[in-house]
């Protein structure tokens, strides 16, 4: 079976829905299937076609993510004749994928990571007038009939279905990840040594994150008697949202609380995850939170909003924000700091199961 994903950003971009499609791609081709990702090039350094691990990715130079939305459609429509079907993801990429599928007759997919709804106008550093485009984007890619709407999270799954899609043609498929590869590398190297509790926040640069809520939390913090440190690994692009967050620390004056690391290699990532006591995740929503998981299974504590899909899928030792500002994480992780974590029994991901779902799914499109 030929498989053409249309993503909007795609390895070696950072972020949840390139890590779904990562593993997704490459154990497919690993079971005989043909993949091919149509992206953007969203660096003059990457080449316009590569194979990576067996998966053929073509790259096409819009660079803008909304030039994306318009002109992916030319060559995702050349592409969908070649392959059996189309899988696309929300939000920028489902335009040009369902146009191209709808002309060559080829069944379209679409995997939503989140519906905002009305959320959009919660979200922090963008104009009214920018997020209104956004929510009404969202309703109109809301209104075309892919052939199934797949949800990352219940939580994805019952919006989708609140927002008009009929059950049936809603499935849900949880992420998930490969726990052999973070077994027990949560040797916690730097704790005996270090009389600073350490906080880490790592992921995407974007505005439903909630890092204004981290910059907040720190100011109300700094002038404690506990001693802390907060890690901050974020991407170096978008260049001008990183150097926004930079500007807030200076205005903040909390340059000497925080470090910031960036485009960490993924063993890199997971010593800096595993030498930290506690992983903040203050978003606005989740879809589904590959952060939470991956900290899950490398055993470190989770402080969360709880919002979205994080009531779902965090477990372990955690706590959750009782009121989603910056106040309410300064408290959440001044009780981090004074070991008054609550407790719940660990839920597993798995990776297989997630593949299972999807290559049942695929095979009954082309019976």
């Amino acid at each position: 079976m030929k498989i053409l994903f249309v993503l909007e950003n795609y390895y070696p971009n950072i972020g949840g829905v390139e890590t779904l499609f990562k593993n997704l791609s490459e154990s497919l081709v690993q079971r005989g299937y043909t993949i091919t990702i149509l992206t953007n090039q969203f660096s003059k350094s990457l080449s316009r076609r590569e194979s990576i691990n067996g998966v053929d990715i073509v790259r096409v130079p819009f660079y803008n993510r909304y030039l994306f939305t318009i002109l992916a459609f030319f060559p995702a429509f050349k592409l969908a004749r070649q392959h059996d079907i189309i899988h696309t993801t929300s939000y920028n990429a489902g335009v040009p994928a369902f146009f191209a599928g709808l002309l060559s007759r080829k069944k379209v997919l679409i995997t939503f990571h989140e519906v905002w709804g009305k959320l959009w106008f919660d979200l922090p550093y963008m104009s009214k007038f920018s997020l209104s485009l956004h929510y009404l984007f969202e309703k109109f890619l809301l209104l075309l009939p892919f052939y199934r709407f797949i949800a990352v999270s219940e939580a994805t799954q019952k919006n989708l279905i609140g927002a008009g899609i009929i059950a049936d043609k809603t499935k849900l498929i949880h992420n998930g990840i490969e726990y052999d590869k973070f077994a027990l590398s949560a040797n916690k190297g730097n704790e005996a040594t270090s009389d600073h509790y350490k906080f880490i926040y790592f992921g995407r640069l974007g505005i439903s994150k909630g890092i204004n809520l981290i910059l907040d939390a720190v100011e109300l913090l700094k002038e404690g008697r506990q001693k802390f440190r907060l890690t901050l690994v974020i991407p170096s692009e978008p260049a001008d949202f990183r150097q926004k967050i930079i500007h807030i620390i200076k205005t903040k004056k909390i340059e000497s609380l925080i470090d910031i690391k960036s485009d960490l290699e993924a063993k890199v990532l997971q010593t800096e995850i595993t030498n930290s006591d506690a992983v903040i995740i203050p978003s606005y929503s989740e879809g589904f939170c590959f952060t939470a998981v991956e900290s899950m299974a490398l055993g470190i504590p989770i402080i969360s909003s709880g919002k979205g899909a994080l009531e779902e899928v965090v477990n372990g030792k955690h706590l959750t924000m009782k009121s989603h500002d910056g106040e309410g994480l300064a408290e959440a992780m001044e009780m981090a700091m004074a070991n008054e974590w609550d407790e719940k029994e660990s839920a597993k991901f798995e990776l297989e199961d997630s593949i299972q779902k999807y290559m049942a799914l695929y095979n009954s499109l082309i019976i």
